[in-house]
């Protein structure tokens, strides 16, 4: 057969209606054991796959799920936790027969939007909400569509939405505890985007780690997670007057962009200034020297979130959790190359 093989040509196979091919495709009632296992055995060998807008339809359902980011596209691409956090997500819906909608938008009123069209025009089943915010009312808004959805961050108070999230208060005091062993006194962070929540919990817990460790000097700094940002942010810190002996960035991009204004400014890692980032990927294993991460499995944390939305979807329990509000394994510290003892 040259052209693709439809319900009418299975059916002329089997010698049996178009209906009767409809409902031994899609496991409905209606046709004997025996003529479902013919149609099924004929539209293999035809190599059929069923239209997935068609078969939505039928069955009330679009087998899709969506995701709106309002990031700019380019550093989606470079960005390694966005990758791993989809393909954990992708591979999970997969397994599930659904698919993934990805679209980027620019504002938050049309990240609301896409929300409302997918939902009315039934183009995906659930939604995954990413980069949670501080006081983000898109939760209420998405509550009261009744559309299914999973908050990517948190954990969020009152939170009217399932939320899968990591600790990020404790990471932060055993970064600034293995610092202080090494004798290091003044370090900095360089931060994530002051609106996003997880930013704010970590703002908070650095802060409460350098006051309980009495460290000398401890400085934050806000960024947008660019290489950019972090190579000026960097710069500007290494050629103060008193400057850190050691730097944590939020992100692994900052990271390797403050590792080459180090060299840059000829400063030697870790023997003049050592480096941690906060989410290790292979750019971490890929620098001279490696760099001192905070490690999480991304890959595992998106199938996470992605499970949940879909027990959501189909009305079931969550497997094993007693609560919507569920709290996934915490980041570990990695200790590399481009960590030592401070300076004198």
């Amino acid at each position: 057969m040259t052209r693709r093989p439809t319900i009418a040509d299975i059916a002329r196979a089997a010698g049996v209606s178009k209906g009767a091919v409809s409902y031994a495709l899609n496991g409905r009632p209606g046709v004997s054991a025996a003529t479902r296992e013919r149609i099924l055995a004929i539209a293999a060998d035809m190599g059929f796959v069923p239209n997935r807008a068609a078969r939505s339809l039928s069955v009330s359902s679009a087998q899709t799920v969506g995701i709106a980011l309002r990031r700019p596209a380019r550093t989606l691409g470079i960005e390694p936790f966005f990758m791993e956090l989809i393909s954990g997500m992708e591979a999970t819906l997969s397994a599930g027969s659904f698919g993934l909608t990805l679209q980027i938008v620019d504002s938050p009123e049309e990240e609301l939007d896409v929300y409302r069209r997918w939902w009315a025009e039934r183009r995906v089943d659930g939604v995954l909400l990413c980069d949670i915010h501080v006081d983000d009312n898109r939760l209420d808004v998405i509550a009261g569509l009744g559309l299914p959805a999973v908050a990517v961050g948190g954990p969020v108070e009152d939170g009217k939405l399932a939320e899968v999230w990591h600790d990020d208060i404790e990471p932060c005091r055993e970064v600034l505890e293995y610092l202080y062993a090494l004798g290091h006194r003044r370090v900095a962070r360089v931060a994530g985007l002051p609106h996003l929540l997880h930013t704010t919990i970590r703002d908070a817990g650095f802060e409460s780690a350098a006051r309980e460790l009495g460290l000398d000097s401890f400085t934050g700094i806000h960024a947008d997670y660019t290489g950019e940002q972090g190579a000026r942010i960097t710069r500007r810190l290494l050629t103060a007057p008193a400057r850190p002996t050691a730097i944590v960035y939020d992100n692994d991009v900052m990271a390797v962009a403050g590792l080459g204004v180090a060299h840059e400014l000829g400063l030697e890692v870790p023997e003049r200034l050592s480096i941690v980032a906060w989410d290790d990927s292979p750019l971490c294993r890929l620098t001279h020297p490696t760099l001192t991460s905070l490690t999480r499995d991304i890959t595992a944390y998106g199938s996470k979130c992605a499970e949940v939305l879909l027990s959501l979807i189909r009305d079931e329990p969550v497997a094993g959790e007693g609560s919507r509000s569920i709290q996934f394994t915490q980041a570990v510290l990695s200790p590399r190359g481009s960590t030592g003892t401070a300076p004198e």
